[in-house]
């Protein structure tokens, strides 16, 4: 990389002045937008304001907003000057919103006005003061915090940046403690794996508050000098298709579930609806796989030449086609433990149902290998590794080795090449009757690929598996779940499904029975399904 960076402050710095002229945030739909040097002027002022309230170095400041040009200006205001940020999702309720500024001992928030009612008064009457992210105004503050001695300080490559709270999967939310070397680490990463340059146009849909896309999809974008948009409403399909007709990006990223959508909704039942892609695909499928290509980069916009893929497994039919399509997507693996690069394969390098090889900057070994498969727990050593869990040393400890390995919690397995495949989380893994691993996410790739399926989770009740499925909109219409023809239809769908998926797995892997869940599965911020909640159903096994 051109520039070696060592801390957020340096970030800020070098990119404000070298790239000052240039459109560094902008908001699509609202009048909002920043060039680098407006930028630096922005978050200076903001951190001025914070040491007027008495908020120094080594405070907490916590983020909860929707993503906005102001949120990097709160995130920089908060951590290139000896701050530390708090970064909160959106979809968290007001009790999860409660506890992270409690447990993280937040004096300051920076929040959206379509959220700021969501925090409860008792937290918001502690705060020193709070900031407004639509238009950095005043929204209330303690009187008697305003002192002016908060001192700002240069923070060092170690300080403490950013807490992070995460419940990933399995619940029990961590506050994951990041510091300047580890984003700095994947700022390097992200570069080695994929060049941006100034002239590149990043347009962001993932929550900002989510490492993956603070990392990669702000700080990296923001350290060469590249535009990066931000859309006024949730990216539905029909707020996309028009934001890539007039932004045309050239790199962005994504999590599987977005891709997969557009594959199953949209490619898949155009080729149906065709007899000449019909033809096409029973004959000539590489050349249909080139048209449907070049028709779904024209759909993004015509000039994109990075598509990140992150936060999940992507399906490998998906991917396949992907490939065969010469669409220039790229896999990304991490956890918000390492800022959150480990893996990387860019576009042109990938392979189907690899995560890619060590990113730039990582060790990684295999712990507790099985001799037999060749599997085992990723570890993972490096300046991308956090600091540990905020006011957490057992969990710390648990994960986190003396000589500095993080064990990821992931199993995978790993070429002659160097590349990482993973099998999945070890707390999801389910045990045979002859004592073999059973990894839900595989039989759940060959259930999503049915027709009408959204989406899918296999458990373990009762000593056999089982899958339960939820069905694409408009599938099933649930006015009339007690009528006899909704309960024929429902078994029958069920029956289908049973048979399908038993045919296309091993013996091992087979599923005892089909439930459809009416409402869709609860997720996290990168769209993982929450199996934890849905593992209460078994508790009669226990």
């Amino acid at each position: 990389m051109r520039h070696s960076f060592q801390t957020l402050a340096d970030v800020l710095e070098y990119s404000s002045t070298r790239y000052a002229g240039r459109t560094a945030f902008r908001y699509i739909g609202e009048n909002q937008s920043y060039t680098y040097s407006e930028f630096n002027e922005c978050a200076r002022r903001q951190a001025r304001l914070l040491s007027n309230f008495g908020i120094g170095a080594g405070d907490k400041v916590a983020i909860l907003s929707q993503n906005m040009p102001n949120w990097p200006v709160a995130f920089f205001a908060v951590t290139a000057f000896g701050r530390i940020a708090v970064p909160m999702l959106t979809e968290l309720s007001g009790n999860e919103i409660s506890n992270i500024l409690k447990h993280s001992d937040a004096k300051a928030l920076y929040v959206s006005r379509r959220l700021y009612t969501k925090v409860p008064e008792e937290i918001l009457s502690r705060m020193h003061v709070v900031i407004a992210t639509d238009d950095l105004s005043i929204l209330r503050f303690n009187d008697t915090a305003y002192t002016c001695d908060g001192g700002a300080a240069v923070p060092l490559p170690d300080d403490l940046a950013c807490i992070i709270y995460t419940s990933g999967t399995t619940g029990a939310a961590k506050g994951v403690m990041l510091t300047h070397k580890n984003f700095c680490a994947n700022i390097y990463a992200s570069w080695v794996a994929a060049h941006a340059y100034r002239t590149d146009v990043f347009l962001s849909i993932l929550p900002l508050a989510h490492t993956y896309e603070m990392s990669v999809g702000m700080l990296y974008p923001f350290s060469v000098g590249a535009l990066v948009n931000y859309l006024h409403r949730p990216p539905t399909p029909s707020i996309l298709i028009p934001a890539f007709k007039e932004i045309r990006p050239t790199m962005m990223l994504s999590v599987p579930l977005v891709i997969e959508k557009i594959y199953k909704s949209s490619i898949v039942p155009t080729i149906q609806k065709s007899r000449f892609l019909s033809h096409l695909q029973k004959f000539a499928p590489n050349v249909l796989c080139r048209l449907v290509g070049m028709r779904l980069r024209k759909t993004f916009g015509g000039r994109i030449r990075f598509f990140g893929i992150g936060g999940a497994k992507l399906d490998p039919e998906v991917e396949r086609f992907l490939g065969k399509a010469k669409f220039p997507y790229a896999i990304g693996y991490g956890l918000t433990e390492t800022a959150p690069l480990i893996c990387n394969a860019s576009p042109g390098r990938t392979h189907t149902g690899s995560t890619g090889i060590a990113a730039a900057g990582v060790q990684i070994r295999l712990e507790n290998v099985n001799p037999e498969t060749g599997e085992g727990e990723i570890a993972v050593k490096g300046d991308n590794v956090m600091m540990g869990y905020y006011k957490d040393f057992d969990r710390t400890r648990q994960v986190l080795s003396d000589d500095g390995w993080f064990r990821t919690g992931d199993l995978a397995s790993v070429d002659k090449k160097g590349r990482y495949y993973i099998k999945g989380r070890m707390g999801s893994v389910i045990i045979g009757p002859d004592g073999e691993n059973i990894y839900p996410e595989e039989i759940e790739n060959v259930i999503n690929n049915i027709n009408d399926i959204s989406e899918s989770l296999v458990v373990k009740r009762n000593g056999r598996l089982v899958a339960l499925v939820h069905f694409n909109d408009n599938v099933l219409d649930w006015n009339y779940e007690n009528e006899d023809r909704f309960i024929e239809d429902m078994e029958r769908r069920k029956k289908e499904i049973l048979d399908f998926v038993n045919t296309h797995v091993n013996r091992n892997s087979q599923i005892g029975e089909v439930e459809v869940e009416k409402k869709p599965f609860a997720k996290t911020a990168t769209m993982k399904i929450k199996r934890f909640l849905y593992k209460e159903k078994t508790k009669e096994e226990k």
